[in-house]
């Protein structure tokens, strides 16, 4: 196997992401080839066709297998293991999600939740702890809303995606019409 300039440019790019995101540039890579390989593949074929070392292999298929972003396959005849990852992109998607939240949002939340109750000392500590509250009651708000849309059926999902600019038509018309509603009843109040 040899990788095209197509996928080539996609696994520099996955390994440049990578680093961003916090992880490994290889293990953006190694991502990255499973993701666009046909078939399934060994950690030889990995390192052939990455050119890094067995041993960061290993390392970076234990993490995204930690992660649930790579499958194991086997081969009859074949004692090496083999791997993939899932054909659904959407699966992939809320894999990372949850696997984010878990990792990143619920800890910050559980801080964010401890600090705010504490006695603040001082009036600067008084004012930092009401805006680490906004942002608790933000992140809140944005997890519980994440729980009630990952559970949605893709289909659904896409549908709720394509709504875009049509979601916010809604809101202002609901604004409308509840202010609507308001200077009538503000109306009527008046003539009596």
């Amino acid at each position: 196997m040899t990788m095209s300039p197509i996928v080539q440019d996609f696994v520099l790019h996955f390994g440049e992401m990578g680093s961003r995101w916090g992880i490994n540039r290889s293990v953006g890579q190694i991502y990255a080839l499973l993701y666009a390989s046909r078939e399934p593949l060994c950690a030889d074929d990995m390192v052939n066709e990455l050119k890094i070392s067995r041993s960061n292999v290993a390392a970076g298929l234990k993490e995204l297998q930690s992660w649930g972003l790579v499958l194991l396959r086997h081969r009859p005849g074949d004692r090496r293991d083999y791997y993939t990852t899932p054909e659904d992109v959407w699966s992939i998607l809320r894999t990372l999600a949850e696997e984010r939240k878990k990792r990143e949002v619920d800890p910050t939340l559980a801080l964010l939740a401890e600090v705010t109750t504490r006695t603040p000392r001082d009036e600067d500590e008084e004012y930092a702890q009401k805006r680490m509250g906004e942002m608790h009651d933000l992140i809140a708000r944005l997890s519980s809303w994440y729980d009630d849309v990952k559970g949605l059926e893709t289909e659904r999902l896409l549908m709720l995606l394509g709504m875009g600019a049509r979601v916010t038509r809604l809101l202002e018309t609901a604004d409308k019409m509840t202010s609507f509603g308001r200077k009538a009843g503000r109306d009527q109040n008046e003539k009596v």
